[in-house]
């Protein structure tokens, strides 16, 4: 299992271009997959140099078990690694090794990686764990559940789907798509935000509601984007439910790279959640080999979006995602879609409306300057095919009113918005 260094990877003009329109390609795509994988490995090995016993320790134990089920079935494996809740478990516990005090690292995970590696590449095996609070998850294949307490051997004949001590992870229809309600690291833990908490455990009449919300939604993705509907299929591998006190209907975590947290939501509406959702994803892989900026965290941009002001890094990732909704929009009204060209008019109207400020910020690098170019040339192709009547121009009056209501309520941060 080796990992090339994040700075061994560059990106060519054309792929940066492409990338900034946020229209799918096969270049794009192979790019993002490749960062991320990478980036895991990284990570991986700086949990397992900084565990104590090094490479001679119980982490090495676990890391010897994956290598030799990887000797057998390397994408079974690669597969359990680059599982989007391990990056946050990963994440996690590099912190919790680091840290002076806090809570203990759970090494003991790493192991049910490498039980779940094991038990997918059909090794034999033997190999002890803890289960937690009377359960143990192995990444990608589920909940298991034992009889007794205390540390469990495991074994190649310990994971039988149909036994009722075990409860499999559900996978979405039309694809490899998991909807995890089940791993521990599905979400950052007790610290993350209100707007992102993961539901509980969902019954089997909410994995059915779920199966129709996102087979719809593909429907729909497949009848106005092809290439979209392609793209979220191949970049995401878990779709996690938000629970019911959620203010968000999505969200895109870094750490759990090819994972989107949605709210349950009628079709049309995950349809668009995940074509945001997505470039999220796509921006932050890029921005791991590529600076774009040097601007600070500080919030002082008006985004039409949201009613705070917001760091550069936001508002870039926002009129991001948001381009690539009133793209999906316009091919969705193109299509018949009722109430696109709607959607299509306000979301181009509010991208269109902060990227001048975005063009103009002084802190781009020449690579960001590039990108925003390429956004806006994006954003001004959509022209070639208009929405009917004065749809376009009332939405921008619309955006230019709130924009001067913004500027009242802000007054401090009017020098940082462009009319």
């Amino acid at each position: 299992m080796t990992a090339v260094a994040l700075a061994a990877f560059s990106v060519s003009s054309p792929v940066l271009r492409a990338l900034a329109s946020t229209e799918p390609t096969a270049e794009g795509t192979r790019l993002v997959r490749d960062v991320r994988r990478s980036k895991r490995l990284l990570l991986l090995r700086a949990v397992l140099d900084a565990a104590p016993g090094g490479r001679s320790g119980e982490a090495a134990d676990h890391w010897a078990l994956l290598e030799e089920a990887e000797l057998r079935d390397p994408d079974a494996v690669r597969d359990v690694l680059h599982y989007p809740a391990t990056g946050v478990w990963a994440e996690e516990t590099l912190r919790r090794l680091h840290a002076p005090s806090g809570p203990p690292a759970d090494l003991g995970h790493l192991g049910a990686l490498a039980v779940a590696a094991a038990l997918r590449a059909r090794i034999a095996f033997t190999h002890t764990l803890r289960p937690a609070h009377g359960r143990l998850v192995l990444p990608t294949l589920g909940l298991l559940r034992p009889d007794r307490t205390g540390s469990l051997a495991l074994t190649e004949r310990s994971w039988d789907p149909e036994d009722p001590a075990t409860l499999p992870l559900h996978v979405l229809p039309g694809g490899r798509t998991a909807l995890d309600d089940l791993d521990p690291y599905r979400a950052p833990g007790p610290a993350r935000p209100a707007p992102v908490r993961p539901a509980r455990r969902l019954t089997p009449k909410g994995h059915k509601r779920w199966d129709t919300q996102w087979a719809g939604a593909l429907t729909l993705l497949r009848r106005y984007d092809t290439t979209r509907a392609q793209e979220t299929v191949q970049l995401l591998r878990s779709l996690v439910p938000l629970g019911g006190g959620s203010r968000s209907s999505g969200a895109t975590l870094p750490a759990a790279a090819g994972s989107v947290l949605a709210r349950a939501q009628a079709p049309p509406a995950l349809a668009a959640t995940l074509v945001h959702e997505v470039q999220h994803g796509k921006l932050a892989a890029l921005a791991d080999v590529l600076t774009l900026h040097t601007a600070d965290r500080t919030p002082r941009h008006w985004a039409p979006w949201r009613s705070d002001p917001r760091p550069l890094e936001g508002l870039l990732h926002g009129t991001y995602a948001h381009l690539a909704l009133a793209g999906y929009w316009q091919r969705a009204a193109l299509y018949g879609a009722r109430g696109a060209w709607a959607q299509h008019a306000r979301i181009r109207a509010q991208v269109a409306a902060v990227l001048p400020a975005l063009r103009a910020h002084e802190r781009l690098t020449p690579a960001g300057r590039e990108f925003t170019d390429a956004m806006a040339a994006a954003e001004r192709a959509m022209d070639e095919l208009p929405p009917p009547g004065d749809q376009h121009t009332a939405a921008r009056r619309a955006v230019d009113r709130e924009r001067r209501a913004w500027c009242e309520a802000h007054p401090e941060l009017a020098a940082f918005v462009r009319g």
